[in-house]
């Protein structure tokens, strides 16, 4: 399991923590503490006299934590989560606290990309101490009922425990990644709560560190205008994704109802996409408080609660939401002044945020580094123009961020009672009284219940669509061309605010009745367009445009996705856990079902039968279409599809899409046009120039370029990326080189994958975890549970006690932050 520990924490430190003492924390003068209080400074994680927890292994290293009480329970979870990850999770409690410069030089990146990116150190240190000043963090504190305070003061107390273990020697090999390095050591309850706020801005500020942390007022010698609508639409034009967007990043849900399955039990599948690598991993453990709460299932590294599994009762899945959390408001800046801006033609002023970090030079000396951000009444500046040359700061104009989930502080409170939840009744209930969700479509089924939940109920801007024809800005209309739904409006007109309803949970939210949502009795689904075609059958319409678009193309993955929705409804009896469960892992790609035959129809005829395309067309040809690890094919056939997809669609397709027919439309090449038969030949010679160049065959087999390393050996794996449709994402985030496609960088995809059903005994849970729990190749649990996901290997989760104590894996220990524990540390 993963530890990343200070070697040169205090002995007497060690000894209180060992003790369960209320340490104050000592002042620090390491690199990062000037300009804001580090962790250090910041509140002690609120001890009490002891928390004690039990904490069960099973197969694949999962924990089992048992506790009598919520800090206690946040303790054991906090313990465990720094047993096997401690390296990536105090890189991110020092990416949270603004202080990665100080550490790692100003100019670098952290390792791996997250929800916020990988922007320069300096950027992101300036970022993340805007967003995460000490009165946010006393306002999201605040907001919290006491249990799940306690719960955060108990992780942080436990991810201390370990530290003190380890630094007594009790894990010699763990975690040698950091071990001893300056930037380890004790956190405060403080950077749980940096690290949710952290998670609660990813779909909207954190999408836009950098532009964020740049923003400043022009010089007077670039106070000139600079582009003017149509530079901005050039400058969106040349954008390969939208702004503000991760590509790739996303998921699968499918939920049928019981009647429509062949034993009259809900089922529900969710297959998160997400990172494999970073703060943002998913973690799996199950949390028990006897009589109170036991559920299962994962949460992110630093959150000490499930975000997404089950309990007795009910089970839950989440899909990245296409509806926007953000907005921009155009600013009319004041003639004598760039930080002033004219609301109603009043002059209003900025509020200049003045901030400090430090950062280490390449001498290894530190230096300071100032810098004034400016936040305005809709948010902070953001200098955009790097993406898109009209939207920068100039002495004219302006842009400022709106994020609807800067004042959304219930996120967590909504999942602490969603691990409690008694009914799908009562699952639906909680979230409607939180409107809390963040960026994510949620469904959920219960136990005994025939129906199937869909619901986008989180936070969006209160931005009606006649409010968005109204206000939006000449530079705004030329953004909604390549960004559709972001409100971009105009922030000189009071009228152009986001719209207050007394009936919002949240002001400047849209109201609950104006939230996508649907309770069935077939089937719903996200593949993360919109919530149109959350039921193919039945499509829903009726939502302003800001919560998502109706009656536009879909992905390829969305496609196939209800296709494959609408085939095991075909099967005799209705559909069945089982063939769910094979359905979902089959590698099959919608750009292969639909396209494969018409290049080869065009391409790869007689007259190419000696030509250079002879080789390329035979392997095509002899594929079997999957992306299987043995499959021979799929790489030549992804490298051709990321060339295709550069051919303008209006060019490309034969057909184009029909909103009468969205899972049929575009379809077809336009062959009969010789520029765009030149172009797919083109682009199949550079699909197999590319493979020969880098030194693979153009058959070489899928597991031979796509894999991941653990404990030094490849792990062959399948599936491919989102933009090929795929329907299991296994993708590495980066172009073809002599390495492949390794996963070990930044690869994205299948994460936590379950498949979960209500018996006559409980819950039915198959769960695998791609990644595995620890990212410490020292563990021996950093690999297991990656080969079994290779496998295709399901695995029954062990949810009740029988089952925990049965498992032939299983490991028993007791943490405690009272000295000499009975069961001392787990071992690992």
């Amino acid at each position: 399991m993963n530890q990343f520990v200070r070697s040169a924490i205090s002995g007497a430190l060690a000894s209180a923590l060992l003790a369960g003492c209320a340490v104050q924390p000592e002042t620090s003068e390491t690199p990062g503490g000037a300009g804001q209080t580090g962790a250090a400074n910041q509140s002690n994680a609120g001890s009490p006299a002891a928390y004690s927890a039990e904490i069960r292994r099973t197969q694949d290293g999962i924990p089992h934590i048992r506790a009598a009480e919520v800090g206690s329970l946040g303790f054991g979870f906090g313990y465990a989560q720094a047993q096997d990850n401690l390296c990536t999770l105090a890189d991110g409690f020092i990416t949270y606290r603004g202080e990665r410069s100080a550490y790692f030089g100003p100019d670098a990146r952290p390792m791996s990309a997250a929800t916020f990116g990988q922007p320069r150190n300096i950027d992101a240190d300036f970022f993340f101490r805007l967003v995460g000043d000490p009165a946010t963090v006393e306002r999201y504190r605040s907001a919290q009922p006491a249990d799940l305070r306690s719960l955060i003061d108990g992780f942080a107390g436990g991810y201390n425990r370990y530290l003190a273990d380890l630094n007594a020697g009790r894990f010699p090999g763990a975690h040698a990644a950091c071990r001893g390095k300056p930037w380890l050591g004790k956190i405060s309850a403080d950077d749980i709560y940096l690290r949710l706020i952290s998670a609660n801005l990813a779909s909207g500020s954190a999408r836009f560190v950098t532009p964020i942390a740049t923003a400043h007022p022009p010089k007077p010698a670039t106070s000139t205008p600079r582009g003017d609508t149509n530079e901005t639409q050039t400058a969106l034009d040349a954008l390969r994704y939208s702004i503000g967007e991760h590509p790739g990043i996303g998921s699968n849900a499918l939920a049928f109802g019981a009647p429509i399955t062949r034993d009259k039990r809900s089922i529900l599948f969710g297959n998160p996409h997400w990172f494999w690598r970073g703060p943002d991993r998913f973690y799996q453990a199950q949390l028990t408080i006897p009589g109170q709460m036991n559920v299962a299932g994962v949460s992110f590294l630093g959150v000490p609660l499930i975000v997404l599994g089950f309990n007795e009762n009910i089970a839950w899945t989440h899909t990245v939401s296409s509806a926007r959390r953000f907005g921009i408001f155009q600013l009319t800046l004041d003639p004598a002044d760039p930080t002033r801006y004219l609301v109603d033609g009043q002059s209003e002023a900025m509020t200049p945020v003045p901030l400090t970090v430090r950062a280490r030079r390449a001498d290894g000396s530190v230096e300071t580094v100032s810098r004034t951000l400016f936040r305005t009444r809709f948010g902070p500046v953001v200098d955009l123009s790097a993406m898109a040359q009209g939207l920068g700061w100039n002495a004219q104009r302006a842009y400022a961020l709106a994020d609807v989930n800067v004042d959304n502080t219930r996120v967590f409170q909504n999942f602490f009672a969603w691990n409690q939840a008694r009914s799908l009744v009562d699952f639906m209930a909680i979230q409607k009284r939180y409107a809390a969700m963040p960026w994510a479509n949620t469904f959920a089924i219960g136990r005994g219940d025939e129906r199937v939940w869909f619901a986008d109920i989180g936070p969006i801007p209160n931005v009606p669509d006649a409010l968005a024809d109204a206000c939006t800005t000449p530079a705004g209309r030329a953004f909604a061309s390549r960004v559709p739904g972001v409100p971009f409006l105009d922030g000189s007109k009071s009228a152009c605010a986001w719209r207050i309803d007394p009936a919002s949970v949240q002001p400047g939210a849209l109201p609950l009745d104006q939230l996508p949502n649907t309770v069935r009795g077939d089937y719903v689904g996200n593949f993360n367009d919109s919530y149109w075609l959350t039921n193919a059958n039945a499509p829903m319409s009726g939502y302003p445009l800001v919560a998502g678009a109706t009656r536009v193309e879909q992905s390829l993955r969305t496609r196939y996705g209800h296709l494959l929705a609408a085939r095991l409804q075909r099967e005799r009896g209705g559909v069945t856990r089982e063939a769910l469960e094979s359905a979902v892992l089959e590698t099959n790609s919608m750009s292969e079902r639909l396209f494969r035959k018409p290049l080869l129809d065009a391409v790869c005829t007689v007259n190419e039968a000696g030509g250079p395309l002879r080789e390329a067309c035979e392997v095509l040809r002899k594929w079997n279409g999957t992306a299987d690890i043995d499959a021979r094919g799929a790489n030549l056939w992804d490298e051709f599809w990321l060339r295709v997809m550069r051919i303008a669609p209006e060019r490309l397709y034969e057909s184009g899409f029909d909103p009468n027919k969205p899972l049929a439309t575009p379809g077809g090449f336009n062959v009969d046009n010789p520029a765009v038969l030149q172009d797919l030949r083109q682009a199949l010679g550079g699909a197999a120039l590319a493979l020969n160049l880098n030194g693979f065959a153009l058959d070489s087999r899928r597991g031979d370029i796509l894999y991941t390393t653990r404990n030094g050996a490849r792990v062959p794996l399948y599936g491919g990326c989102d933009e090929a449709g795929y329907f299991v994402i296994v993708c590495a985030r980066r172009p073809l080189d002599r390495q492949g496609y390794p996963m070990d960088a930044n690869g994205q995809g299948d994460s936590y994958v379950q498949m979960v059903t209500f018996g006559e005994n409980g819950v039915e849970a198959d769960t695998m975890l791609s990644h595995s729990e620890s990212d410490d190749p020292a563990s021996p649990h950093s690999g297991d549970a990656t080969r079994a996901f290779a496998a295709k290997r399901w695995s029954r989760f062990p949810f009740t006690e029988q089952a925990i104590d049965s498992d032939p894996a299983v490991t028993r220990a007791v943490v405690s932050s009272m000295p000499n524990d009975a069961a001392g540390p787990p071992k690992r």
